[in-house]
């Protein structure tokens, strides 16, 4: 009975032994528990502060960048804009300079030093200038013209001449054969000289030059008569030098037929010149009036 009591007793106080050892064990555990778990909660901190200021800088950048895009978009529609309203300016005075019965010019838009130079004196007197050394040219070129006509006309008068003669050279001449043998000499002579002169080439050289600078200078004119008073100024001098522009262009076109032998579109040529030459001569008093003009309100350069 002893025996069963103390055993008893030992097994209660093993009991007693093991429960205080596992608590004790449990409470030494509990502060490094504690630790891992504020540490765990500071790395999460962080992490996701540093995942706020990331996504933060990002959006930052984002809109910077779209920022930038968006000027520079502007000013590339700004000066495409400003490139486009210089281009159709130009375009518009072009337009007006060239047909000014169809467009109303405002003064202000051609006049008051906006032009620079092209209003002063110089430029002004470019086309009474270059005008009156092709004046000279047209009468020059109706003068190699009627040379080379002669080089044609005279070979068919000697032909002609010859036609008269009887042929054979033993045959005995009257002494009005002998006559006109004497004349197809001198008329030979004469059209080796007109030959040797080469008026034909000369001729074309001067007529190309009169097409192409004469119909330039003629624009010119007009378009600096506009600039410098924002106007034309319909009259005779404006009428005679569109009507002299189109008979060089009326004479030119003739050339093709003259060419071929075509006598009716020599004759029109020469009759288009000589009215050309005679209505360029009628048009300087009023160009020279236009000069004084020019003295009067305009001044160097």
């Amino acid at each position: 009975m002893a025996a069963t009591t103390m055993m008893t007793s030992s097994a209660v106080s093993a009991r007693v032994v093991a429960k205080t050892s596992s608590a004790r064990l449990r409470g030494a555990a509990s502060p490094f528990l504690g630790v891992s778990a504020a540490k765990t909660r500071s790395v999460s901190a962080k992490m996701t502060t540093t995942t706020t200021t990331t996504t933060t800088t990002r959006a930052a950048v984002v809109a910077s960048d779209e920022s930038s895009s968006s000027s520079a978009a502007s000013n590339a529609a700004a000066e495409k804009k400003k490139s486009s309203a210089d281009f159709g300016r130009i375009a518009l005075l072009a337009t007006v300079a060239s047909n000014p019965i169809l467009f109303a010019a405002n003064d202000a838009m051609a006049k008051g030093g906006e032009f620079g130079i092209l209003e002063g004196r110089t430029a002004a007197l470019v086309h009474p200038f270059f005008l009156g050394g092709l004046w000279f040219a047209t009468a020059y070129a109706g003068y190699l013209g009627w040379q080379w006509r002669r080089v044609r006309t005279t070979g068919n008068e000697i032909a002609e001449l010859k036609a008269s003669l009887p042929s054979g050279d033993d045959v005995e001449l009257s002494s009005a054969q002998r006559e006109t043998k004497g004349k197809i000499d001198e008329l030979t002579t004469t059209r080796k000289e007109l030959v040797a002169g080469g008026f034909k080439d000369k001729h074309n050289n001067v007529g190309s030059l009169l097409l192409a600078f004469g119909t330039a200078l003629a624009v010119e004119g007009g378009m600096n008569t506009y600039l410098r008073t924002g106007k034309l100024f319909p009259g005779p001098h404006l009428y005679a030098g569109m009507g002299i522009v189109c008979l060089w262009a009326a004479a030119a076109g003739l050339v093709p037929e003259m060419q071929r032998g075509n006598e009716k579109a020599r004759n029109a040529h020469i009759a288009l010149n000589a009215v050309n030459l005679a209505l360029f001569t009628w048009q300087i008093p009023t160009g020279l009036e236009i000069v004084g003009k020019v003295f009067q309100f305009t001044s160097w350069p």
